[in-house]
């Protein structure tokens, strides 16, 4: 055996470091994020938080005391950028500022995000009021998501849900039927927000923009948009929706 020298080199991530928590039932987020951030130089580093097999505000509250866990398995070594908690209606019934807080006992980052509140800062940017929302939750779950916008100060002119309970089935609604849903949201809003981190949307957003005249949002693109954003990390250049023609504003 001959030991020899070595030269240690920068880290993967020499244009943005993200961390991403993803639901173990998630199918979609970080299949999204390798096709919104295809440059070699962005690194992500994807942690993976229990989650149940259910959508129910229980199962999405226990993931409290998971948050902590979760962040501290990122790699210790890397320098994050932003650490982005994968998860909609986890971030409305946890609350944001707590999400914050729990993933910073794990993990340091300068930038904590999450869907909602990149959803939030994406409808500041375009000049949004009035929205239409779309999701596969029941009820229960929906409520809270709606209520958080008009808490923020937007107006949800209507909510359309699938009230699928099952998470392993809402990685699998077919596109066409996300598409109906969001036409059927879409009177009188200035614009769509289709909420879920495993909803299947990349490829029916910029269809339904160029369709309904109005932007369409989704929890993958705006928590990309808003971690890039704060980052200053570049996106792929055929990212869809016209939110990534805007910058964040203060």
């Amino acid at each position: 055996m001959k030991q020899i020298n070595f030269d240690l080199t920068g880290p993967i991530g020499s244009k943005a470091t993200f961390g991403l928590i993803v639901l173990q039932a998630d199918e979609t987020l970080e299949q999204d994020f390798r096709r919104l951030f295809p440059d070699r130089d962005i690194a992500i580093h994807i942690s993976r938080i229990p989650s149940g097999d259910a959508l129910t505000t229980d199962t999405i509250a226990a993931m409290k005391a998971d948050l902590p866990r979760a962040a501290k398995l990122f790699p210790r070594a890397a320098l994050f950028d932003v650490v982005g908690y994968g998860c909609t209606s986890g971030t409305t019934l946890i609350g944001a500022a707590a999400v914050a807080d729990m993933v910073r006992q794990g993990v340091v980052a300068p930038v904590v995000t999450d869907p909602l509140t990149a959803a939030l800062a994406a409808l500041k940017a375009l000049g949004v009021l009035r929205i239409g929302l779309v999701t596969p939750y029941v009820a229960t779950v929906a409520g809270p998501v709606r209520d958080a916008f008009g808490t923020a100060g937007f107006t949800v002119v209507d909510t359309v849900t699938f009230g699928e309970e099952e998470e392993a089935k809402v990685a699998r609604i077919a596109p066409a039927s996300i598409m109906a849903a969001a036409r059927a949201a879409s009177i009188g809003a200035e614009a769509i927000f289709l909420s879920c981190t495993n909803l299947r949307t990349l490829d029916i957003i910029a269809p339904l923009e160029s369709e309904l005249g109005i932007p369409v949002l989704s929890s993958n693109q705006v928590l990309a948009w808003h971690m890039a954003q704060a980052a200053g990390a570049p996106l792929a250049a055929d990212a869809p929706g016209r939110l990534f023609e805007v910058s964040a504003r203060k």
